[in-house]
C-alpha cells in the first residue's frame, strides 16, 4: 500500500482480515525494516488473536536515510500513514508500535492517532553510555497504556517500570531482540489479547 505524505512516500504492508477485531500499526527503527524478526513475532501474534497488522516503511527510509530527521516531520508523516491504513478498517481498536526510534515515534503521536494502546520494542531510553539523556518523558507523556519489551544487554538501557503500563525484560537480549523472537512474541501476547477483546469504538 503505497501512502503519500508531506513528507514524501510512505509503504505499508498489511496482513490479516479485511474486517479484524483490531487493528496494529507497526514501524522499525532508524537504520532497519519492517522484516525485523521483533516485529514479525509481533506481527504473528497480532494475527493470531484475530487482527490486522500493518508494517510501515516511513519516508526516510524509502529515500534511502538512516536518520529519520526532525521529530516533527516525522511524527507528522506518520500521523498520515496511519490515518491511510485506519480508512481500510474502519473504526476498530487501533493499537501501534516499533522498534528502537518507531517506539518512540509511536509513544509521541499516540494520542493524536487516537491509539488504544503502544507496543515499544526496544525503547532506546537514552544513547548508550549517556544515561542522563533520558527519554522516559516519551513513555510518560504517551497518554494511553504503554507495553516494554527491552533486552537486559541493551546498551539503550531498560525503560523503568513506573515510566509504562508495563516493561518486560528478556534476558541475553540486546538491542536488536533477535537472539529469541519467540519470547518477544509472548512477552507481547497477553497484553495484545486484551485489545482484541474489546468492542470497537463507535466514534472518535
Amino acid at each position: 500500500m503505497d501512502i503519500a505524505t508531506a513528507h514524501g512516500p510512505a509503504e505499508a504492508v498489511l496482513d490479516g482480515p479485511r474486517e479484524p477485531g483490531f487493528l496494529l500499526v507497526l514501524t522499525h527503527g532508524s537504520n532497519g525494516g519492517v522484516d525485523a524478526a521483533d516485529l514479525l513475532a509481533v506481527r504473528d501474534v497480532a494475527l493470531g488473536l484475530g487482527g490486522a497488522v500493518a508494517r510501515v516503511t516511513q519516508p526516510f527510509r524509502l529515500a534511502g536515510r538512516r536518520a529519520p530527521g526532525p521529530a516533527a516531520k516525522q511524527d507528522e508523516a506518520w500521523v498520515e500513514a496511519v490515518a491511510a491504513v485506519r480508512g481500510r478498517f474502519g473504526d476498530v481498536p487501533l493499537v501501534q508500535g516499533g522498534r528502537s526510534n518507531g517506539a518512540r515515534v509511536a509513544c509521541r503521536t499516540a494520542r493524536e492517532v487516537g491509539a488504544a494502546g503502544v507496543v515499544a520494542l526496544a525503547f532506546p531510553l537514552h544513547p548508550p553510555g549517556r544515561p542522563e539523556k533520558s527519554r522516559a518523558d516519551e513513555l510518560r507523556s504517551a497518554g494511553v497504556e504503554v507495553l516494554v519489551v527491552n533486552g537486559d544487554r541493551d546498551p539503550f538501557g531498560v525503560p523503568d517500570p513506573a515510566d509504562a503500563a508495563a516493561v518486560a525484560v528478556l534476558a541475553g537480549e540486546r538491542h536488536d531482540l533477535n537472539r529469541a523472537p519467540g519470547a518477544v512474541g509472548a512477552a507481547v501476547e497477553p497484553w495484545l489479547r486484551r485489545w482484541a477483546a474489546r468492542p470497537a469504538r463507535t466514534g472518535r
